[in-house]
């Protein structure tokens, strides 16, 4: 079925800061048609939610849109950037696509623009920069500045506009987001949704008394203002085209607490219980939508607003019958477990040389590999803490801010969420962020980002986001419990990432290339003990994609012996020990990569030895090596014997080298229990 035409009143999306000088009926009529539309949507999606048409949590931007459709229709689809909150139903309809669109997103049809797999307000349109929601509200500012810094890198004029509420305001990303859009100079508008509650908690309960919010801009070194939502909508469209021009001619940010209202409550379910006797009624008095509509029909305008009125009704009950009409999605697994991953990606035009003419260790060998990226892959960065002159906390990135410039390899501060957000937007926009971790123990700052953002970014929009984060991991360095963690099945518990795990310098090389290359979130764990254990010739592989499979490093026919990272070394000294002393040989295998798990040549293999082991670092409940275990034998039960699970004690990686001796598996406990196994 067809959607049904827009008025013409709302032909036009877009509004100029000359055109508010003197605004002509034309103008203000424009402005007055999208905010009329903006608030029937959302009324009329809160009757059909009350009616069971519409599930999921039904926020709604009744009383926002004196802020949001000025400041939507002043900014510039073709280039800016934008991150729309619950409140934000008329800058989707400003923005990109037909109200039918939206409405298929609000059913959960098959017409959803996100095929039904993200909850009504939790949309977006990557392709045309205004990036979807998420529930954590201060982990969509980050993306917003990456997105930013890509489209000024990529030479084109555009601005970022973030929005959050008075009481997200209060997030440690939205300070580490401001923070860093203040030290890298980006244009981005920080927008504060005031509308004094935080869900059901006042201002008074989550602000020290005479707290002004934009006044925090000052901490940042940027500009802050306020402004009256709920006032005359002109004036708040030439404030906010103002601060607009102003952003995007200096190229420095700028807060914006923007006092608005919340005429429906937090959602559709809120009774608003909390509220002071005859608070909401003060609310609707202060509503900046009747007072405009009042304004153009005192000037004269009163028939054609009454015009544009029915013709809006009329267009939102069209579009609300072609969306009813639309089939429920097919629910179909296959096309969901696909689509957890962006499609692989064809080989990138390597220069087929060798990274040098002599043995690397395992450090250099990345080293080389980010250099390779960095000097044919124009479109690369890599970002982190100190890894510009000093090189990063291993010395990994030594020499590449030298030879490749500020803009390419930058020191970040201690903002792990807002500045792994940064790269997230980064991705989405056509460039292939490295981030590298202090530790990977501090990845847990970015565990939102992360697991919730980036994890999930392409199932719930379709965008691909080709970021590389790389993990400084491991013990056996006495460095304790904060910088010694092993975190992969904490991470790899959550669809949508993928990850290396290498053990040896040709392919920890490898592994960089293979990774920078996918079109998804690829950790890339790189175990400290190895940065100068293991040395070797590292060549040019064409073969380098190998890395995402298993490497079978030993040969044998007792047992499958499967692990990974360090604990590689550690299985092939055991292996070599076991068959001179007990003539037993072993099938071992490198699994290099952990997601996604490519356990063919395993299962081969099991199927002829009928005996598992698995070795790894990590702690063991619930470690990795329960899901390989589980993995494995689900296809091959019963086995000869039960399977042997080795990793580390279920306890916080102690400090002392002889309490951590104890806590990790190494080479003598590893051969200890495998003979008490072997019987």
């Amino acid at each position: 079925m067809a959607f049904p035409p827009l008025p013409a009143v709302l032909s036009s999306r877009d509004l100029r800061a000359s055109d508010l000088e003197n605004p002509s009926p034309e103008i203000l009529l424009r402005i007055y048609a999208w905010m009329q539309l903006a608030r029937t949507g959302d009324n009329r999606n809160l009757d059909l939610f009350r009616q069971g048409l519409m599930k999921g949590t039904l926020t709604g931007g009744q009383g926002n849109e004196g802020l949001i459709v000025p400041l939507a229709l002043l900014a510039d689809k073709a280039v800016d950037v934008t991150s729309f909150t619950h409140r934000g139903f008329g800058g989707h309809l400003i923005w990109s696509n037909h109200l039918c669109v939206h409405l298929n997103q609000y059913f959960a049809n098959a017409g959803s623009p996100t095929f039904a797999r993200e909850g009504n307000v939790h949309r977006g349109d990557p392709k045309n920069r205004s990036l979807p929601m998420i529930s954590h509200l201060g982990a969509m500012l980050g993306p917003v500045l990456g997105v930013t810094d890509s489209q000024r890198r990529l030479g084109r004029p555009a601005i970022g506009i973030t929005f959050f509420g008075d009481g997200s305001s209060s997030t440690g990303d939205i300070h580490e987001s401001m923070n860093l859009a203040s030290l890298l100079s980006l244009p981005v508008l920080f927008v504060i949704e005031n509308n004094r509650y935080a869900y059901t908690t006042p201002m008074s309960e989550q602000f020290a008394p005479g707290t002004e919010l934009w006044k925090r801009a000052a901490s940042y070194q940027m500009e802050g203002i306020a402004i009256d939502c709920t006032q005359d909508v002109i004036t708040t469209a030439r404030t906010l085209a103002a601060a607009m021009d102003k952003v995007r001619t200096t190229s420095r940010p700028m807060l914006v607490e923007a006092h608005t209202l919340r005429l429906r409550g937090h959602a559709a379910y809120d009774t608003c219980d909390y509220l002071q006797p005859g608070e909401a009624d003060q609310f609707f008095k202060l509503d900046p939508l009747p007072k405009f509509r009042a304004q153009l029909v005192d000037s004269g305008h009163g028939a054609t607003v009454e015009q544009i009125d029915r013709e809006i009704a009329e267009f939102v009950e069209e579009s609300i019958k072609v969306s009813l009409a639309m089939p429920r999605p097919d629910g179909d697994r296959e096309t969901m477990e696909r689509d957890v991953f962006a499609p692989p990606s064809e080989p990138m035009p390597w220069k087929p040389k060798a990274p040098a003419d002599y043995a690397l260790n395992f450090a250099q060998a990345i080293n080389a590999a980010l250099r390779k990226v960095l000097a044919e892959r124009p479109e690369s960065l890599i970002l982190g803490q100190d890894i510009g002159v000093y090189g990063g906390a291993f010395k990994v990135t030594e020499g590449l801010l030298k030879d490749f410039g500020r803009p390419r390899v930058f020191n970040t501060p201690l903002a792990e969420s807002a500045c792994t957000g940064y790269a997230i937007g980064m991705a989405l926009n056509g460039h292939r962020p490295i981030e590298e971790f202090q530790f990977a123990d501090f990845s847990t700052e970015a565990m939102t980002q992360i697991t919730q953002n980036a994890a999930t970014f392409h199932f719930r929009s379709g965008a691909a986001c080709p970021l590389v984060l790389r993990f400084p991991c491991g013990g056996g360095l006495t460095l304790g419990s904060f910088h010694s963690q092993e975190l992969e099945s904490i991470f790899l518990a959550i669809p949508g990432i993928k990850a290396l795990y290498p053990s040896t310098p040709q392919d920890a090389f490898d592994a960089v290339l293979a990774a920078y290359e996918d079109n998804n979130p690829v950790i890339l764990f790189e175990h400290k003990g190895l940065y100068r254990k293991v040395k070797g010739n590292v060549t040019w592989n064409p073969n380098y994609r190998d890395v995402w499979q298993p490497k079978r490093v030993r040969e044998g026919d007792y047992a499958t012996f499967v692990t990974y990272g360090e604990m590689v070394h550690v299985a092939t000294e055991a292996c070599d020990y076991l068959a001179s002393e007990y003539e037993q040989t072993f099938d071992l295998f490198d699994l290099r990569a952990l997601s996604p798990l490519k356990l063919e040549a395993i299962e081969a293999s099991l199927a002829r030895t009928g005996r598992l082991i698995v070795l790894h670092e990590g702690r063991r409940t619930h470690g990795f090596g329960a899901e390989l275990v589980s993995r494995l034998t689900e296809k091959f039960f019963p086995l000869k014997a039960a399977p042997l699970r080795i990793a580390s004690l279920d306890v916080p990686v102690p400090f002392a080298p002889e309490l951590e001796q104890t806590y990790r598996p190494n080479r003598d406990k590893v051969i200890e229990q495998i003979t008490a196994w072997m019987g």
